[in-house]
């Protein structure tokens, strides 16, 4: 992209390789398969950015390429810049299906009932007998199951 004159960010974050001998420090994207292109996308552009190797599309829908709004690209190098401790989490939704990926609950699966500034809601349903049960549990240990 940059090659061609065309405006890209790639957010990376370092994260620590497992290899089997040793561990070694990595840049790593923070969204794995996405960068962010700020250009003006008539044809012309657009035609030169999908030729790009590696790119498979640009997201959007039947009207066109939807942008990302400004100010979260702009918060997302703030806190790259920042020195901070960055991690991905998973987009989740109230309602939607996930499954406990560490802690004591690892391996349990359930839906999202409530997400709260601390801790998120799991509600297990046991269908046969009609009932559920429902914990705290941090973020970060669940992950969304994609059906």
């Amino acid at each position: 992209m940059q090659e061609k004159g065309i405006h890209a960010f790639l957010p990376k974050l370092e994260a620590w390789s497992r290899r089997k001998d040793r561990r070694k420090k990595i840049q790593k994207a923070l969204f794995p398969g996405y960068l962010f292109v700020k250009e003006n996308l008539d044809p012309l552009h657009r035609l030169e950015i999908l030729k790009t190797s590696g790119v498979v599309k640009i997201l959007g829908n039947e009207e066109g390429p939807i942008p990302v709004p400004e100010i979260q690209i702009e918060s997302i190098q703030k806190i790259l810049a920042g020195r901070t401790a960055v991690s991905p989490f998973p987009y989740l939704k109230e309602g939607q299906l996930i499954r406990v990926v560490d802690g004591p609950l690892k391996g349990c699966e359930g839906f999202l009932l409530k997400i709260k500034e601390e801790k998120e809601k799991l509600v297990i349903s046991i269908e046969l007998l009609k009932r559920s049960v429902s914990v705290e549990i941090d973020g970060a240990d669940i992950e969304p199951i994609i059906s």
